[in-house]
Parts: structure tokens; sequence; C-alpha cells
């Protein structure tokens, strides 16, 4: 049998999730009864999502399924006004009465889709953090030769500006910018949007690469084909609530995930 998970046949079993990844750490990312609204419209309602130490966890799910919503909350930033209510814990504390940048202080990054670039600076000037940069005990603080060492590709253009940069660059070069920060927790919305193959592999394959050396990422992705190559775990959002999840590996063979997002199940 799959242990693959239908959510809403859950109760008990939420604590047995942790055995079932590919990460044996502690938890470090927790949200739970996380909920947005915007006038009578729920756009969120999440039970319960955890990232362990050294875990990619990936969030799937169909256009307006909530995906980029349920990172958005975490990190404390939304479109408009919505009610946002629940919990959202770091390390054990509770951030939910915390702004977006202070969430960020505490090592809760986000990469937003295409941002966090400044077009009219070079590679090298993006860079280059101010001084006054808050450093934190116990987090890795990414310099730009180590930045450069996960992609080569900026190396290659780092006199050039951010506005030269194709997409791939400028999302490997945001990811370099929020790992200088020192994240205890990276997350991505929609990494992969409008890059060419080899560029999704390079950009995707490089979260597995900073999971192994003990950061938690939480990657939102609607190419579910690429994604379910480098997570440890799966989690399926419709509209705004989970239905499925589970590791990777056994999420693959899930009907609803093999019809639906990869194009290999089969009528019987």
């Amino acid at each position: 049998m799959s242990g693959a998970r239908d959510a809403t046949a859950h109760g008990a079993a939420a604590g047995a999730r942790a055995g079932a990844t590919g990460s044996s750490g502690r938890t470090v990312l927790e949200a739970t009864g996380l909920s947005v609204a915007y006038g009578g419209n729920t756009a969120l309602a999440l039970e319960r999502l955890e990232v362990r130490e050294g875990e990619v966890v990936g969030v799937v799910g169909a256009n307006g399924a909530g995906k980029s919503t349920l990172v958005n909350a975490i990190a404390g930033w939304s479109r408009g006004t919505p009610r946002v209510a629940g919990a959202v814990r770091l390390d054990g504390r509770e951030l939910s009465s915390l702004p977006a940048h202070l969430r960020a202080r505490a090592g809760l990054l986000l990469v937003p889709e295409g941002k966090l670039v400044f077009g009219e600076m070079t590679v090298d000037e993006n860079l280059t953090l101010p001084g006054g940069v808050h450093v934190a005990p116990g987090r890795r603080y990414y310099d730009r030769e180590s930045v450069f060492e996960l992609f080569p590709r900026l190396r290659e253009r780092r006199g050039h500006l951010g506005a030269q940069l194709s997409g791939g660059e400028r999302q490997m070069l945001g990811i370099g910018r929020a790992l200088m920060l020192g994240p205890r927790v990276l997350m991505l919305d929609e990494p992969s949007i409008g890059l060419a193959p080899r560029l999704v592999s390079t950009v995707l394959r490089t979260m597995r690469t900073l999971a192994s050396d003990g950061l938690s990422v939480l990657l939102v992705e609607q190419n579910v084909r690429a994604a379910i190559e480098v997570v440890d775990r799966l989690v399926l959002l419709e509209r705004g609530r989970v239905v499925l999840e589970g590791p990777a590996a056994e999420m693959r063979d899930d009907p609803r995930i093999a019809q639906a997002y990869l194009g290999t199940g089969h009528e019987t």
C-alpha cells in the first residue's frame, strides 16, 4: 500500500509524517491552523505543515490552488488585505505576530517568483550586502564565492546588470541573495516558471545540495514532474486545502498525481 495519504482522512497520523520523510532532523518550520480569506472567500485552510531540518518539501497543485498564498502567509506578506489566522513557528519560536521583515530576519526567507534582484546593479553588486546585516548564531551565511560555487553561471555573468540576465540567471541570483542572509528555511515560489528545462534542473537540484548541508527548503512548484525528482515529501493542494501528502517516491505512484500531473497514469 502506498504511504501517500488522503489528507481528508487523517487524524492522529499527523505525528507519523516525520518518519516518512527523507530527513530525520527536528522540525524547523511548523504552520498550524493557517487560513487566509479575502472577503467571504477562503483562499487557504491549512491544518498543519512542517519542514524538518535538511528536508525539501514540495507543495504542488494547479493554478489557483493556493500555493503562493501559503508561502506568502508563512512569510507574513500578502496581496491586498486578507484575513490571516493561524500559527507559524520557526525553531519553536512563534512568528505569527511579526511583520514580514522580522520573520526574514529570524531566518524565514522567501524568494518570490522572478523577484529579489536589483536590475540596475551588477551581479557582483547584487551579491554585496550592506553593512549592519543582522548575524545570528547557528546559521550559515553564504558569501559571494559560495554562491558562485553553487551557480557557476553567475560567476561568468558577474559584471552584467540584473536586468540583462535571463530568467534562470535572475532566479539563481535571487536564491543567492537569500542565502547570504542566513536562512533557516528557504521558501521558493514557482522557481521554474519561464525557465528552459536545463535551467529548471539546475535550480531545483541545487535545492537538494542545500538540503544536504542542513538547510530546510519549502518549494512551491507547478512543475510536478521536475519537483518530484528533488523533494523528500510532496504536498498536493487543491482549492486551498491539502488533499494528499506523502513521501515523494510513493506519491509518484498515486493515481491522482500520476494522471493529473505526470501524465503516466492509465485508465482501468
